[in-house]
C-alpha cells in the first residue's frame, strides 16, 4: 500500500516554501519549473487510451471499445501494465534529455468510463461500451495495471469524463445533460465510483457539459458532495481542456474568466487543462478565492508527483527504451485484437481453408487503411499491418490476392478529376476473378471521434444515423450482386446498420479499430488459426428510429437494459467457430436446473460455478455471462449483466470455472437514487449471451434460467 500520508506531508512541506504566484502557476497543466526549490517543469497532459499516445513510437493496442469486446479483465490489467511500462521508459528517456513537453509525463488521462448510451456519439469508441458493470470491471482492471502495485505509482490513471457525458459533440461546450437521480446512480456514476473506491484511481477529469445545471468542472454536487464527500476521493481533479473557459463563454454561468477560475477552484478542480487559471491571481485580488484555496490544490498535485516518485529514486528508473514496442507487448496487443473481434454471422464459410482457394478478393476503403487500425488518441507504431497486408502475408504465394480500394471512405470518388464512382468497376472485376471476396468497410477517426479533434466530416464527430457512407453501401451492393460469396469486415468504433450485410453476406465480422498490427490477427481469424471470441459491449440496433432523441439523457429506451425493441445484434452476442455448451451450474454449491428455485439465506450476494465443455475439434474461447433481474418495480426492464468469465478450452475439454458475481447484483436503484434490496426473488440466467429472444434466434442456444429466493 502506498503511503499517501507521507506523500501528502512532503507535498505540504514543499508547497509551504512557494510564493503565492509560484503555487498558482503549478495549477496549470504545463506547470513551470521552480529552480530555487529543485522542482522541474511538469506537463500533466498525457494520453494512454490504448497505448501511450502522441509522443512517438509505442505499442498501439486495439481501441478501447475493441478491448471491451474481449470481456477480459485480466487482459485489461496486462494492457494497462504494458502501457505504464512504456510510459515509464519514455519518461525516463525524455526527462534525461530535459524534455518535459506535453505527452511526456506520467499522468495519463485514461480511461474513459463514460457510458456509450447512444450509438450516434462519436467518442463512444473511447469507452468500454453501454453497460455500467462491464465498464466498471474493465476500467478497474485497466487502472490497476496502469498504476501498478509497487512502492510508487507506476503511472497515474484518470477516470474521465465526470460524470454525465456522451454527446452530442457539437453541443458539448454549452449542453446541459439532465439526468434523473435514478439514472445518475444506476447508470452514469457506478463506474466512476468503482474506480475511486476499488481501484484507487489517482485522478478524475470533469466533462465539458453541465449536468443538471452545474458545469461539471465546477460542480459542487459532483466534485465536493459525491466525489470527495461520499466516495472519499483523495487524488486530484483536472478539467477537460478549455472546459473552464466555457463557464463564461458558453454556459454563461459566470461573467468573467476570473469568476470561472474561482468557481472551478472552489469546487475542487486542482489543475486546469487550458488557460483560465492564468486568471487565478486576479481572482485572488478580487477576493473570489483565498490563498488557502490555491495552496490546497497545489498540495494535492504535488502529492501525486511524490506518489509517482518524481523527486526520488524508484523501482522504475531502470526501465528503458527496449521496453517500448517490445515483443512481449506486441504479442499482448495481438491477443487483445484476437479477443476483440466479434463474429456476427457465419453461414459456414468461415474459417476459410487455404487449400480450397485459388484467389481471394480484398475490397474496400478500410482494407489497406492504417487509419482504420488505430482509432483516436493513438500512438505511432513502427510497423502497421492492414487487413490486406495480413491476408497477403498469411496466404503467401499459395493464393492470388486481388485488391481494389472500391470507393473512397465517404466521398463519391477517389480521384478528383474522375467521374464517380471511379473504383466501382475495379471492385467488380476483383470480385469476378475471386473465389471469395473480403469487403472491408467502416469509418475511422476522421468520421467518428471528438469534436474538433481531427476535423470530423460529419456532425462534429458524431453520426447522423447508423448507415455506412453512401459510397460504401453502393460498393457492398455491387460486390454482392456479382454472386460471389462475401465476407464483410466492419471496422468502426460503434454500432452500424448492418441489416443488408446480415441478409446478403456469407459472414459478418465486427473488427472495431484493432490496433497497429490488427490486420495480421484478422487474417489469422479468417483462415482459422484462431476462433473469434469477442462479445458486443454495445447493442447494434436496426436503425435510429426506435431510439430516443440524441439529446435526451434519460435511459428509457436506451441500451440493452432498457431497450424494448428487437435489436439487430444484442449486447453480449458473438459467435465462434465451434460450440461450447453449459454442462452444469452450481449456485451456492447447489446444482441448478432449468427454472429451479435456489434459496439464498442470510446473504446479499451469491456465487456461481459453471461447467463448460468444448464440443468441437478446435481450441475455442468463450465468455460465460450471468444476467439478473429483480422482481421489483425499481429494476431495469430487462435483465442486466452481473457476472462474466472468459474461458479457453481445448478440443473436447470440459472445465469448471468460477464466475465472479457483482456484489451489488441484488440491489436496485429507486427513483430517489437510493440503492437497496427491495424484493425477495430474482431471475438469474447463465449462458454465453443475454436471455433475450434475439440472442436465441441468432445462436439457437438458450440460457439456463432459475429463480434465486431470499
Amino acid at each position: 500500500m502506498r503511503d499517501r500520508t507521507e506523500a501528502r506531508k512532503r507535498a505540504k512541506e514543499l508547497v509551504a516554501k512557494m510564493t503565492l504566484e509560484e503555487k498558482a502557476e503549478q495549477l496549470k497543466f504545463d506547470a513551470p519549473a521552480i529552480p530555487r526549490l529543485g522542482v522541474p517543469a511538469y506537463n500533466w497532459w498525457n494520453e494512454a487510451l490504448h497505448g501511450v499516445a502522441r509522443a512517438g513510437v509505442a505499442t498501439v493496442f486495439p481501441q478501447a471499445i475493441g478491448m471491451a469486446a474481449a470481456f477480459d479483465p485480466d487482459l485489461m490489467k496486462k494492457a494497462g501494465d504494458a502501457i505504464a511500462e512504456e510510459g515509464r521508459a519514455k519518461y525516463n528517456e525524455y526527462s534525461a534529455q530535459g524534455d518535459r513537453d506535453i505527452y511526456k509525463g506520467l499522468t495519463f488521462w485514461s480511461p474513459n468510463v463514460n457510458i456509450f448510451r447512444d450509438p450516434r456519439w462519436g467518442r463512444g469508441h473511447e469507452t468500454y461500451g453501454e453497460d455500467p458493470y462491464l465498464t466498471g470491471e474493465l476500467g478497474k482492471s485497466f487502472v490497476e495495471g496502469l498504476q501498478g502495485d509497487g512502492k510508487y505509482l507506476k503511472s497515474a490513471a484518470c477516470a474521465k469524463h465526470f460524470a454525465v457525458h456522451s454527446g452530442p459533440e457539437a453541443l458539448r461546450h454549452k449542453f446541459d445533460a439532465k439526468a434523473s437521480k435514478k439514472d445518475m446512480r444506476e447508470t452514469y456514476l457506478p463506474a466512476f465510483e468503482k474506480l475511486v473506491k476499488e481501484a484507487g484511481v489517482e485522478a478524475v477529469m470533469g466533462a465539458y457539459n453541465r449536468t443538471n445545471g452545474e458545469p461539471c468542472c465546477g460542480s459542487t454536487t459532483l466534485i465536493e458532495k459525491i466525489l470527495r464527500g461520499e466516495w472519499k476521493f483523495e487524488g486530484h481533479f483536472v478539467s477537460d481542456c478549455w472546459a473552464i473557459r466555457d463557464f463564461h463563454t458558453q454556459h454563461m454561468v459566470t461573467d468573467t474568466a476570473e469568476e470561472s477560475a474561482a468557481m472551478a477552484l472552489k469546487a475542487g478542480c486542482d489543475v486546469n487543462c487550458g488557460n483560465t487559471y492564468l486568471h487565478l491571481l486576479k481572482a485572488y485580488e478580487q477576493g473570489l478565492i483565498t490563498e488557502e484555496d490555491i495552496t490546497q490544490a497545489a498540495e494535492r498535485l504535488f502529492t501525486t508527483r511524490f506518489l509517482l516518485g518524481l523527486f526520488d529514486e524508484t523501482e522504475y528508473d531502470g526501465i528503458g527504451l527496449d521496453r517500448v514496442e517490445c515483443r512481449e507487448h506486441l504479442e499482448l496487443a495481438e491477443r487483445a485484437a484476437a479477443e476483440s473481434v466479434v463474429l456476427l454471422k457465419n453461414d459456414g464459410i468461415l474459417p476459410l481453408r487455404k487449400e480450397n482457394l485459388k484467389t481471394i478478393g480484398v475490397v474496400g476503403p478500410n482494407a489497406n487503411s492504417r487509419a482504420a487500425l488505430i482509432g483516436n488518441y493513438h500512438g505511432t507504431a513502427s510497423r502497421y499491418i492492414t487487413v490486406l497486408e495480413g491476408i497477403q502475408d498469411a496466404v503467401g504465394d499459395d493464393v492470388r490476392v486481388y485488391y481494389s480500394e472500391g470507393c473512397h471512405l465517404f466521398r463519391d470518388k477517389v480521384e478528383n478529376l474522375a467521374a464517380g464512382p471511379d473504383r466501382l468497376s475495379e471492385a467488380k472485376m476483383v470480385a469476378k476473378h475471386s473465389d471469395v471476396v473480403v469487403v472491408c468497410v467502416g469509418l475511422d477517426e476522421s468520421l467518428e471521434g471528438e469534436e474538433g479533434d481531427t476535423g470530423n466530416s460529419y456532425a462534429s464527430g458524431d453520426k447522423n444515423d447508423l448507415l455506412l457512407p453512401e459510397s460504401q453501401r453502393q460498393l457492398l451492393e455491387a460486390v454482392v450482386q456479382t454472386g460471389k460469396p462475401v465476407i464483410l469486415i466492419n471496422m468502426t468504433g460503434s454500432a452500424m446498420d448492418l441489416r443488408y450485410a446480415q441478409e446478403h453476406c456469407a459472414a459478418v465480422l465486427q473488427a472495431w479499430y484493432p490496433g497497429a498490427r490488427g490486420g495480421k490477427v484478422i487474417a489469422d481469424l479468417l483462415l482459422g488459426g484462431i476462433s473469434p471470441s469477442g462479445k458486443l459491449p454495445v447493442t447494434f440496433y436496426q436503425d435510429t428510429k426506435e431510439l430516443p432523441d440524441f439529446e435526451d439523457y434519460s435511459m428509457q429506451g436506451r441500451t440493452y437494459r432498457y431497450f424494448m425493441g428487437n435489436p439487430l445484434y444484442p449486447f453480449g452476442y458473438g459467435l465462434t467457430y465451434g460450440e461450447v455448451r453449459l454442462e452444469s451450474v452450481l449456485c451456492q454449491g447447489q446444482e441448478v436446473s432449468q427454472d429451479s428455485r435456489i434459496l439464498l439465506e442470510g446473504e446479499q450476494t451469491f456465487s456461481l460455478e459453471a461447467s463448460v465443455k468444448n464440443h468441437s475439434d478446435r481450441t475455442l474461447q468463450e465468455v460465460v455471462q450471468v444476467y439478473i433481474r429483480a422482481e421489483s418495480a425499481n429494476a431495469t426492464p430487462n435483465s442486466r449483466l452481473c457476472g462474466f468469465a472468459r474461458v479457453e478450452l481445448m478440443p473436447g475439454e470440459c472445465r469448471k470455472i468460477s464466475v465472479p458475481v457483482d456484489r451489488d447484483a441484488l440491489f436496485v436503484v429507486d427513483q430517489e437514487g437510493e440503492k437497496r434490496i427491495d424484493c425477495d426473488e430474482f431471475r438469474v440466467s447463465v449462458g454465453f449471451g443475454q436471455p433475450d429472444e434475439r440472442t436465441f434466434e441468432l445462436t439457437g442456444a438458450k440460457c439456463l434460467e432459475f429463480t434465486l429466493k431470499r
